[in-house]
């Protein structure tokens, strides 16, 4: 299972970025895949994840309704769209297999970071 993630980078407060996790064939076909956030001094928090069979996707409370999750299974790519960004989503973001019940939480398999800013 490979992952690399992308598209980090500094924005403005109430600007958007989209992250991309081009992830590897087998992960694409085998596993849901999401996004993961880590602030400084705070625990990873589960933010986003996408089943592949059905395109199912759960969000947590801290992003629902600025955050877009989705996936192109044709380019074993998986985006996460960021809207209206506040300086406290700053942190590093992960692209990882995942599930969700209460919470979204990983199962098994991390991507190398991104670093995404929010600051004037």
């Amino acid at each position: 299972v490979q992952l690399q993630a992308s598209g980090g980078g500094l924005v403005q407060p109430g600007g958007s970025l989209r992250l991309s996790c081009v992830a590897s064939r087998f992960a694409m076909d085998y596993y849901a895949i999401g996004w993961f956030r880590q602030a400084p001094g705070k625990e990873r928090e589960g933010l986003s994840c996408i089943r592949g069979s059905n395109r199912e996707t759960a969000y947590a409370d801290s992003v629902k309704g600025r955050f877009t999750i989705s996936r192109d299974n044709r380019k074993t790519t998986v985006y996460l769209q960021m809207n209206s960004l506040k300086p406290e989503d700053t942190a590093v973001y992960y692209c990882a297999t995942c599930n969700w019940g209460d919470v979204i939480y990983n199962t098994g398999y991390w991507g190398k970071g991104t670093q995404v800013t929010v600051s004037s």
